[in-house]
């Protein structure tokens, strides 16, 4: 699957995310990646920064937070572009769950893992 097909894919998961909970997104920026990092395990997706839970009085002038998504390791654990909307769609609502503070336990335990 090309690069742009796959952005575009990513881009229809975010669509299908509530308008309203989007709009409590605070400085995060959603970006696609070939691979995940190395020395880590196979990531499909990695959020890098800090949670709207842990933002205080003194959190300004910081970069936007990151939400990655990494189109290879999702592709290689798919067998049919069905599989990868499907993963896409888990793997940013996963990430999106970090942003607000929702750890990889819970999101286990809701089906998100």
């Amino acid at each position: 699957m090309s690069r742009e097909r796959f952005e575009d894919l990513v881009g229809e998961a975010l669509d299908e995310v509530p308008a309203g909970l989007l709009r409590l997104m605070s400085n995060v920026v959603i970006l696609v990646e070939d691979e995940s990092p190395d020395g880590e395990a196979e990531l499909l997706g990695l959020y890098e920064g800090h949670a709207l839970t842990t933002r205080g009085w003194d959190y300004a002038g910081v970069l936007p937070d990151r939400i990655l998504i990494f189109r290879n390791p999702i592709l290689r654990i798919c067998d049919t572009e069905v599989d990868v909307v499907d993963e896409i769609a888990i793997t940013v609502v996963h990430e999106i769950a970090h942003h607000f503070g929702i750890d990889d336990e819970r999101l286990h335990a809701l089906g998100w893992g």
